[in-house]
């Protein structure tokens, strides 16, 4: 345990040294991720596709604000979209405008959440977003998840219909855009996973504020259960086809992924907990401080020692 504090620190300590470095190669790295992900789901505009332009692009990235990263994200959808049909372009713009305004609205600062939530369903480990941003956020972070799981499910429906989009004629422009704002407003899974997620988010954020012993990782498990026990009644009652083994599956990794998160965030020592008790003139005020866990890193002198030489007689 002593070691893995001691990595911790190290980790810390370089990330505040070099962050002015690693800041600019975090966002190269991640619009690079976006960008290829777009292409290899939607890689419909062949100019788009080309893995140089994703490098030309995530540089760009990378020195511009994060947000600035959503906004390359949605144009590169939009542009993808437009060589399926004017009609998907158009129908997920308006979305993705709509989404935006309640984004910056409700939780501009959580602009992460936007960017991992499609990268988290690409990677089955979708579970991991609620239950880290009722530990690190507010119940606030539902907006942000509820954006990135739309955002998601829209883009998936269309892949999905591609080519029944494309078979119909530019002048059934009226029923295209019925068949694409009917399949996306009428996603049961869409529906319930964002219900699942905000309950999620909800309840992990009020139990972590608990005075309890262990409140991250009840919370943890809580939220968990409860996202399971949500996705499973919505399958039941709605039929959304949800994978139940994969669902337990990417639940339990995320609570993984979340306890290494609650390791570098959190980490107390329960043990060496201490209640005070105080008062002023007008309250009494009871207080149970629970110490971190921290262990300084060791620091390494290196000693110069330089032989006397000895005068010639």
């Amino acid at each position: 345990m002593t070691s893995l504090l001691v990595a911790k620190q190290y980790i810390k300590n370089f990330i505040a040294k070099y962050e002015v470095y690693l800041l600019p190669v975090g966002k190269f790295l991640m619009s690079t991720i976006i960008l290829m992900m777009i292409n290899g789901s939607i890689g419909y505009m062949t100019r788009l596709d080309n893995f140089a332009v994703v490098l030309v692009v995530a540089l760009m990235c990378s020195f511009m604000p994060i947000n600035f990263i959503i906004f390359v994200g949605a144009l590169f959808i939009v542009a993808h979209l437009y060589a399926v049909s004017l009609e998907c372009a158009i129908v997920v713009l308006a979305i993705m405008l709509l989404l935006f305004l309640l984004y910056f609205r409700f939780s501009p600062r959580d602009t992460l959440v936007v960017l991992l939530m499609p990268v988290c369903f690409f990677l089955k480990i979708p579970y991991v977003i609620p239950i880290s941003m009722g530990m690190l956020g507010t119940p606030l972070a539902a907006v942000s998840t509820a954006c990135g799981i739309i955002i998601y499910y829209s883009v998936d429906f269309i892949a999905d219909n591609a080519t029944a989009l494309s078979g119909m004629s530019a002048d059934d422009m009226a029923t295209k855009f019925r068949y694409i704002i009917d399949g996306i407003i009428n996603n049961k899974a869409m529906m319930v996973t964002v219900v699942a997620f905000a309950v999620t988010i909800i309840v992990v954020y009020v139990i972590r504020r608990m005075a309890i012993d262990h409140a991250w990782m009840i919370a943890a498990i809580a939220g968990a259960l409860v996202d399971i026990v949500i996705l499973l009644l919505g399958d039941l009652i709605l039929d959304t086809q949800v994978s139940v083994l994969g669902a337990i599956i990417g639940t339990a990794v995320s609570i993984g992924i979340v306890k290494i998160v609650e390791f570098f965030a959190f980490n107390i020592d329960y043990s060496r907990a201490e209640s005070v008790q105080f008062e002023d003139d007008e309250y009494y005020y009871y207080v149970k401080a629970v110490p971190k866990i921290t262990v300084a890193a060791p620091s390494r002198t290196v000693k110069q020692i330089h032989s006397a030489k000895r005068r010639p007689r």
